[in-house]
């Protein structure tokens, strides 16, 4: 009786064994006691005639009478706990449940276990067959089935209330969200179908679940499926859900303000939710355009949700500033969309997360990087010009913390200070905040911030005059040129232009020969080899013309002009003097002649009968300068020829530099390198600033300081060049007629490599 009792217990543990997918058969095996098991209870022991243990014995210690009521009674709360499994064990097998048999057993325990302990070792084998009629023995129709077997039931049974996505059924939803009655229905259908959608590509493929309660409803196998429910959702979800809320065509009434919104509000978060995911998880550029046009679409129905509206415009930011040509305009114009909708709590939020996006995103400019971030600056332009009462909070902080880098590089002049002012987020920053200064001159709201930009801009260029900084300087005079023709205000410009060609570095000889020419576009400073090159010269009168041109050309108009005009015509003859390079001569002397014919002009225009208004006159000055404008002065007309012929040199010159590279092999004269006795030092002792790249070994960097130390190591090395030349006048002929005898392998290589080749395919939106 007690063995039975016992089985009973072990039965009811298995129980839980079946809720975790344990075969019947199993848990049932576990509650039989082994045959050859003795149990003697003296000195309450169990003692083993094998090494199998008994099922009577729990924790080494013998099992207690209680233990068969506590067992009953949980038997007994089988009804309340699991109905299901207590009528299955009444159906297959009442003599289970017969708790008579129980309480006989707790008055026939004492005296069985006196007879246990009276009896033998030997005489246990001989009691085997008895036993095993006491033992509990499950009735042959009982079911029984493996592991594998439960789970594929569930599989059935989840598949049964899944409906699996086909293109018919697709097609069906299609002309379901086309009608002119849409269902709520319908579109919540769609809805939860590109849920199961994104579900079948994620990681785990277990999200269909987390945003919407029945989206395990639908379930998308395949490419064909997948591609369906998506373009069902770009393509027609957007409008099905117009025509569900009643919008009017030209109704200005936001969307979540119509009766039926409320229909619609759940579904359509979880829809957004999905579809900024999806948007996360796109890498192709094409299929990205899409998806932004659809969410451009959506924009009007992101208003409501202010906190998934976030979460959305933070994701634009990232692709609108690193992202595909065609990706960064469209999700600019789903930022401008969604903006404007909740412009009151959206545009402080989305002006810094651009602005820091556009700082942290042009540290680095080159030939590839430029395109992009001159349109995020154009594009952050023209959202900071929303509103401008906001935008002059931004304005002021972000412009203070320029002045306070620029202060700490006067004050400290360490190298960390230094490379915080000269670098490219800070030349972006001023050129951002001039051309925003300059799109709302005619507002008067931010205004005040001119004077300070200038301040900080001539501050930079005086920061460091140097001749390797010319093309930092010649960016900030470009900056401040731009910035005084849009908000017609004098900046006092020309003096920082004339003063580069008194640089002695500019006037020395070039000691170097290169066929490329050198532009100042993307870079912010020059190397001392560059600085040795023809190249920089030519560029720097370049910069110099087209500046000077370019000021003087809007200036030209101004009443003032022949007088604002006197010190640079005397700075430029004193160059002429001196100057004994013909090319540079000639072409400023041009300037030089139309600068002098504008002046007359103005004298004469200034001399006629119609000045009759007193200097002080504001408006009538301006009158006569915008008269004047239209007649157009000849440094102006001058100046328009000349900017279309630069404009078609520049192009050539950017495609043709690889040519000119591959075609002429042009010797340079090399330097010796510098005797590790001598140290190069500077006059004024400032420190060394940004490590060069592309020097000589042994050249650690350019100095900071006067250009007279250069001069007299830069004579050394010519000495040293012109002695050796003679030596190797022989080894230079064998050497070239050996190359020209080898056909040349290395250009072939570059292109092989794709390095000249441009590959890029366009993407056609369509395609997909």
């Amino acid at each position: 009786m007690k063995l039975a009792s016992k089985k009973v217990k072990t039965l009811g543990k298995s129980k839980l064994g079946l809720s975790k997918k344990k075969p019947l058969k199993d848990a049932l095996k576990k509650s039989k006691v082994k045959k050859s098991e003795t149990v003697s209870e003296s000195k309450g022991i169990t003692k083993k005639s094998k090494p199998k243990g008994t099922e009577l014995v729990k924790n080494g210690k013998p099992a207690k009478k209680g233990a068969k009521k506590s067992h009953k009674e949980e038997l007994e709360g089988l009804k309340d706990i699991d109905p299901e499994f207590y009528d299955f064990l009444k159906k297959n097998d009442k003599k289970l449940l017969d708790f008579n048999l129980l309480d006989s057993d707790d008055d026939d325990d004492v005296e069985e276990e006196d007879e246990v302990k009276t009896k033998k070792a030997a005489e246990d084998s001989e009691d085997d067959e008895d036993d095993e009629e006491k033992y509990h023995k499950p009735s042959e129709d009982l079911a029984v089935a493996s592991d594998e077997s439960d789970f594929e039931e569930e599989d059935e049974a989840a598949s049964g209330a899944t409906q699996k996505i086909t293109l018919n059924l697709l097609h069906q939803w299609e002309q379901q969200l086309s009608q002119a009655n849409v269902s709520i229905d319908i579109v919540r259908k769609v809805i939860q179908a590109f849920n199961s959608a994104l579900a079948s590509i994620s990681a785990d493929g277990a999200d269909g679940g987390e945003n919407q309660p029945n989206a395990a409803a639908f379930k998308v196998v395949g490419a064909a499926a997948f591609n369906g429910v998506i373009q069902l959702c770009v393509i027609h979800l957007q409008p099905a859900i117009i025509k569900l809320l009643g919008v009017r065509p030209n109704s200005s009434l936001p969307l979540h303000k119509h009766k039926k919104w409320v229909k619609v509000r759940g579904c359509l978060r979880y829809y957004l939710t999905d579809l900024i995911r999806l948007v996360e998880q796109v890498s192709s550029p094409n299929i990205l355009g899409v998806l932004l046009k659809h969410l451009h679409q959506m924009a009007g129905m992101v208003v409501p949700f202010s906190a998934l509206g976030k979460t959305i415009l933070k994701r634009l930011v990232v692709l609108w500033a690193t992202g595909d040509e065609t990706v960064r305009v469209l999700a600019f114009l789903c930022i401008l969309k969604i903006t404007r909708k909740q412009q009151a709590t959206m545009l402080n939020h989305v002006l810094k997360a651009m602005y820091l996006a556009y700082v942290r995103n042009s540290k680095f400019v080159s030939p590839n990087t430029l395109p992009g971030i001159n349109f995020m600056r154009r594009s952050l332009v023209e959202m900071f010009a929303l509103d401008l009462n906001v935008t002059y909070q931004h304005a002021f902080l972000y412009i203070r913390q320029l002045a306070i880098h620029l202060r700490n590089a006067v004050i400290l002049k360490k190298k960390d200070s230094f490379q915080a002012v000269y670098n490219w987020q800070f030349i972006n920053s001023l050129r951002l905040w001039a051309d925003l200064l300059g799109a709302s001159a005619n507002k008067p709201q931010l205004q005040p911030l001119v004077y300070p930009l200038v301040t900080i801009a001539t501050g930079v260029i005086r920061l460091i005059p140097t001749a390797q900084y010319f093309p930092l300087r010649f960016h900030c005079l470009q900056t401040l040129i731009s910035l005084s023709k849009e908000t017609n205000t004098y900046v006092p410009v020309l003096p920082l232009i004339v003063e580069v060609l008194k640089s002695n570095t500019f006037n020395r000889k070039h000691s170097a020969v290169s066929m490329k020419p050198l532009q100042f576009t993307c870079i912010l400073r020059l190397n001392k080899g560059q600085l040795a090159e023809n190249g920089f010269r030519d560029e720097v009168i370049e910069q110099v013309c087209g500046l000077l041109l370019e000021y003087l050309a809007h200036e030209s108009a101004s009443l003032a002009f022949s007088d604002l005009v006197v010190p640079t015509v005397m700075a430029i003859k004193s160059y002429l003097k001196d100057c004994r390079n013909a090319n540079y001569t000639r072409k400023l002397k041009q300037l030089l002649e139309k600068i002098q014919e504008s002046g007359r002009f103005i004298e004469q225009q200034r001399g006629k009968s119609s000045v009759n208004f007193d200097i002080k006159d504001a408006q009538a000055v301006a009158a006569w300068e915008q008269q004047l404008r239209l007649k157009r002065t000849p440094l102006d007309i001058y100046y328009a020829s000349w900017l279309k012929t630069h404009e078609i040199k520049k192009r050539r010159q950017a495609a043709q530099t690889d040519e000119i590279n591959a075609d002429y092999d042009v010797p340079k004269l090399k330097k010796l390198p510098p005797k590790s006795g001598v140290p190069v030092r500077n006059e004024n002792g400032e420190v060394e600033l940004f490590p060069s790249d592309s020097e000589d070994e042994g050249d650690d960097g350019l100095h900071v300081g006067s250009d007279d130390d250069d001069d007299e190591v830069e004579d050394e090395e010519e000495v040293e060049v012109e002695v050796e030349q003679p030596k190797a006048k022989k080894a230079k002929k064998e050497k070239a007629e050996k190359e020209k005898s080898q056909p040349a392998t290395v250009e072939d290589d570059y292109d092989e490599a794709g390095g000249a080749v441009d590959i890029v395919k366009d993407l056609d939106l369509n395609d997909w």
